[in-house]
């Protein structure tokens, strides 16, 4: 069920939703499993890009607040969207996983060419399950146990988490590994469910989006994601080249002028990627500066009125530097420098 067609949504105007939606207009002061909830998570590739996600994002946080909630379960670091470690609240890991295993596994398979089958995998998963039953495990026994090849597509098979202390701020290497239905308690959600659950959270944190980038971020085909917005109820919108995009209709839509602060975003924060391309808070002419092309690599960045500008580095000291890709005001370089403190401060905290 949808409304009819509305308005013609400029790129400013997907930009600012975005901003806003992502908790990078205003900082929030809502508890992260709360602000993970409302950006569809977090991906985690390296453990303090997940910290300084929430902290650019989260009034007066604490990189211990995340640490707790990570061992009280709260929130949970998994191999999820992508086949890409992404931290998520405890209620959305298993319609999240769900909803995305059996598409995942069949692009392992495309992917891997046949070379390790499904019979293999599944009895390397089902003896790995008996050992996580007893305790988690480290990556290295896995490899050493079924070999490096092996151990990449047991997780289609077997559902696991990221256990701390690894993947935390003063472990910053996820390798441990633990058993999902024994770290969260067994799933009780349904696929269709699942993708919904998935679709209702892109929307609410990267929408007005067209179909094919809601595929794109959850890893599903563009077929799958039509078939779930066919039973929601969605706005529909035009952005400038034509494209039909739908959003949920009680999500902000704020004027394309509205004022965006300075803002520090991690390695591989989640707007920056080619699914949210539309609302051009990555200028294209600056994307290779940020993700490198030949190896799967990315740098943290700094926005200016709602687009990247420049990057920043932080040394064994913990001292946050920028350097911006073009020249910059000097009351927008008063602006960077303060919050370039301030996330010196964030490193500095004992």
């Amino acid at each position: 069920m949808s409304v009819g067609m509305e308005r013609t949504l400029t790129w400013r105007d997907l930009n600012r939703a975005l901003l806003a939606r992502q908790a990078l207009i205003a900082r929030v002061p809502d508890d992260p499993a709360t602000v993970l909830e409302r950006m569809a998570g977090l991906q985690a590739q390296y453990a303090p890009s997940m910290y300084i996600g929430l902290w650019t994002r989260i009034e007066g946080f604490e990189r211990e607040s995340l640490t707790r909630l990570l061992e009280a379960r709260e929130v949970v670091q998994a191999t999820i969207l992508r086949a890409t470690i992404h931290l998520v609240s405890r209620a959305d890991f298993w319609p999240f996983l769900i909803g995305i295993r059996d598409a995942r596994r069949d692009w392992y398979h495309r992917v891997d060419r046949g070379n390790i089958g499904p019979a293999e995998l599944s009895a390397a998963a089902a003896g790995l399950r008996e050992l996580l039953l007893q305790r988690p495990v480290r990556r290295a026994e896995i490899d050493q146990l079924y070999g490096a090849g092996v151990r990449g597509g047991i997780g289609m098979y077997l559902d696991m988490v990221r256990v701390p202390p690894s993947g935390t701020w003063a472990r910053r290497r996820a390798d441990l590994f633990g058993l999902a239905e024994d770290w969260v308690g067994a799933p009780d959600v349904t696929v269709e469910a699942g993708r919904e659950l998935l679709v209702r959270r892109y929307l609410g944190g990267f929408g007005p989006a067209h179909r094919a980038e809601i595929a794109d971020w959850a890893g599903l085909s563009v077929t799958d994601i039509a078939e779930v917005l066919s039973t929601m109820e969605l706005r529909r919108f035009r952005d400038e080249r034509g494209r039909e995009l739908v959003d949920l209709p009680d999500q902000p839509l704020p004027d394309p002028q509205t004022p965006a602060p300075v803002r520090f975003l991690p390695t591989y924060d989640a707007t920056l990627l080619v699914h949210a391309r539309r609302t051009l808070i990555l200028p294209e002419e600056h994307r290779t500066k940020v993700f490198h092309t030949r190896m799967p690599q990315s740098i943290g960045t700094f926005l200016v009125d709602g687009q990247v500008a420049g990057t920043w580095t932080v040394s064994k000291a913990g001292v946050v530097s920028w350097e911006p890709f073009e020249t910059l005001p000097a009351s927008v370089r008063r602006q960077v420098d303060a919050e370039a403190g301030a996330l010196t401060e964030f490193h500095s905290t004992s």
